[in-house]
């Protein structure tokens, strides 16, 4: 559990200081460019004030996405007190979260409501996104294959396991 903190805290630390590079030095040059393999563009830093949340959904609705946030991150850290000894992957999914999310909610709460996105993928058209965006999505895309595709395997080797040790006590 302490690790798992620790790593969000982390994390967060990284988020920031991305972000006050962006706000310092990619601001007034508005665009560098990043990743290009000859003339083919893959990745730009471009600088953004997004007031809303995913593709800009919920512009202006900075109350409310600080209030979703905050029950989403209460929900991460009970997630976190209930299965930090229980499944390392689900630890992992709920620190990236809970990193994401805190690294965003710093910035709607400190930054006028703004949160502040550089990552620009030209490889196909697509969202200016940011670091925690990353830990975020990333957090939530493993723990949905850990419930699609482990926790099923792992709840039936469970109920293996318990079937056979009562037949074993049946027939001791």
């Amino acid at each position: 559990m302490i690790v798992a903190l620790i790593a969000a805290a982390v994390l967060v630390g990284i988020d920031q200081l991305i972000k006050l590079w962006a706000m310092n030095v990619l601001q007034e040059k508005e665009t560098i460019p990043f990743l290009h393999i000859g003339d083919f563009k893959i990745m730009d830093l471009t600088y953004l004030e997004n007031s809303g949340a995913v593709f800009g959904s919920f512009a202006g609705m900075r109350w409310l996405l600080v209030a979703v946030t905050g029950i989403l991150l209460v929900a991460c850290i009970w997630g976190l007190i209930r299965y930090h000894d229980k499944s390392k992957i689900v630890c992992t999914c709920l620190t990236l979260i809970l990193a994401g999310g805190v690294g965003n909610l710093i910035d709607r709460l400190f930054r006028g409501g703004l949160v502040i996105d550089y990552l620009d993928l030209k490889l196909f058209d697509f969202a200016i996104f940011n670091f925690a965006d990353c830990c975020v999505v990333i957090g939530v895309g493993l723990f949905l294959i850990y419930i699609l595709f482990i926790d099923p395997k792992q709840a039936k080797a469970r109920k293996e396991a318990e079937k056979a040790k009562e037949e074993s006590a049946a027939n001791g």
